[in-house]
């Protein structure tokens, strides 16, 4: 490959095939399990990175079961959302994530900047019951469950929480181990179409796990529980902060 070559067509790992294609990516029926729990505001406030801000002692424990997406296949994954505020404007902090394929986890990673491990998330409906779980190898990490279908959720707010801006704190390390890239990456769900949304009772265990922590943010008292299918385009990101700036 000559100079331009590479400069003109590369754009991931490896250069000859890489992990994952071109974006845009679109999900088609892609289902939601969130489950909103109260935790500890100071566990809150210490893994939130600044400039972004905790308003309230909020965590959104997330299953999302992706079925047909472009250039990702069909994987589930799972993680913990904090609600935020950046410069005035609500969105959400992803914490953590945890999937089943690797090309969202490197495109993720890579692109984004997708806190992803590889891990065993599941969701799917038990008879009457939603149920969501994560193994990290052998070990139940979270189980989640909720009435399946109860009441149908109201679709405007649904449709709002979608469209608030998501935050992710990208951290690409240089070739001597220091960080090469540390920012603070916006990004948007587009062109969302809504099939159906639904709230009921809901619960959530977490159980501690030295390589999934997410039991470190408790849970205290279960808030609220949407599940939700839509079709949806992963907008691509845009750096609002750079830390090595």
């Amino acid at each position: 490959m000559t100079e331009d070559e590479i400069r003109r067509t590369a754009f991931a790992m490896p250069v000859t095939s890489p992990a994952y294609p071109c974006g845009p990516y679109r999900f088609v029926n892609r289902e939601f399990l969130i489950i909103t729990y109260r935790t500890e505001m100071e566990k809150l406030r210490a893994v939130v990175p600044a400039p972004l801000e905790v308003t309230e002692p909020l965590v959104k424990y997330e299953f999302i079961r992706m079925p047909d997406s472009t250039g990702f296949g069909d994987y589930t994954e799972t993680g913990q959302v904090i609600p935020v505020s950046f410069q005035g404007r609500k969105g959400g902090y992803t914490h953590c994530m945890f999937l089943n394929d690797h090309p969202p986890i490197a495109g993720g990673r890579e692109l984004w900047g997708f806190p992803k491990k590889l891990a065993s998330p599941t969701l799917k409906a038990e008879i009457d019951t939603l149920v969501g779980t994560l193994d990290y190898g052998p070990v139940r990490v979270a189980t989640a469950t909720m009435g399946y279908k109860h009441r149908e959720a109201d679709h405007a707010a649904v449709l709002a929480s979608l469209a608030t801006p998501n935050f992710l704190l990208k951290i690409i390390p240089h070739v001597d181990g220091t960080a090469r890239i540390c920012e603070l990456v916006e990004y948007h769900l587009q062109d969302v179409t809504l099939k159906g949304a639904w709230t009921g009772p809901a619960a959530l265990s977490l159980m501690p796990h030295a390589l999934a922590p997410v039991a470190e943010l408790p849970v205290l008292e279960v808030m609220s529980a949407t599940h939700l299918v839509a079709d949806l385009t992963l907008g691509l990101g845009s750096v609002v902060h750079d830390y090595l700036a």
